[in-house]
């Protein structure tokens, strides 16, 4: 058995392609989407994801405004950045690149964008939401999880899925969406004690822990889909993602390639997460 590739970068550029015409008919009725973007700092890899995600922005139509802020601007000089933006009718999505310098409290930064502008859906208020299963804004990653499972036509309701990993970015929210989707959740992490017994039992496996290699053939169940949501960059320069890609697509039924699987989603999901946001700001102010 060799696994089907979950194409990610492909279905990124249908999804783009296909908010572009929505897109188009916003700006017929004077409403142009528009992501504001923070750097703090200048971090290199961050820099490379806020590139990725003007691009998209680009593609898609979007207006992609920028603001670059010095390593050591202060707490306060990011809050009243925020603020000007939470205000700023021509912005419908705000995102504070992760990770911050570490004089800055993430939580309270990321808790200050307003929750109808936070398209990374990292607020409280559409974390609640999604706890409870209504409308709100979805995080990104868990979204394009999802959206992958669904295009490749893998069966969600009643099966098993673990996720390993607990983070507030993508763990506990993907466990959550499965949940809702009717799956039968369990949530371990790199440190959970042989590990492989758990994720052998999975008919679904995302994996989101940041440490290369950590999922291998023997720790997955044949024909199990894998979900690998890891990359992380190796000593020779090359991304390879948490799961051991070249033994697990032998036995797997279904596998994201890193790079090109989940990241391109992940960008294609906040572009959407923004036009929505915009379509939701124009219907209010009618």
């Amino acid at each position: 058995m060799t696994a089907k590739i979950i194409d990610g970068a492909a279905l990124a550029r249908e999804k783009i392609s296909e908010l572009k015409q929505i897109v188009t008919s916003l700006r017929a009725r004077g409403v142009t989407p528009g992501l504001a973007t923070v750097l703090v700092g200048d971090d290199p890899a961050s820099r490379v994801y806020i590139r990725n995600k003007a691009r998209a922005c680009e593609q898609a139509g979007v207006a992609s405004i920028h603001h670059d802020l010095p390593a050591s601007a202060s707490e306060q000089d990011v809050l009243n950045l925020v603020e000007r933006l939470n205000n700023d009718p021509k912005v419908h999505g705000t995102i504070v690149q992760l990770p911050l310098p570490r004089h800055l409290n993430a939580q309270c930064v990321s808790q200050a964008i307003a929750y109808e502008k936070d398209v990374d859906g990292f607020s409280w208020h559409n974390l609640g939401a999604l706890m409870e299963n209504v409308p709100g804004v979805v995080p990104c990653t868990p979204r394009a999880t999802m959206a992958m499972l669904a295009h490749a036509g893998v069966p969600v309701e009643s099966k098993h899925a673990v996720v390993v990993g607990r983070s507030v970015i993508v763990g506990k929210p993907a466990a959550i969406l499965l949940i809702n989707a009717g799956a039968t959740v369990t949530v371990c992490n790199s440190r959970t004690p042989d590990l492989g017994a758990v994720t052998r039992q999975a008919d679904i496996l995302v994996v989101a822990t940041g440490r290369a290699g950590l999922i291998t053939r023997n720790m997955v169940k044949p024909g199990a889909a894998v979900i690998d949501v890891g990359i992380n960059r190796l000593h020779d320069g090359k991304l390879a993602g948490d799961v051991a890609f070249d033994e697990v697509k032998e036995i797997a039924g279904w596998i994201t390639p890193v790079p090109g699987g989940v990241g391109p989603m992940t960008v294609a999901m906040l572009v959407e997460n923004t036009v929505s946001a915009a379509v939701r700001a124009a219907g209010s102010n009618r």
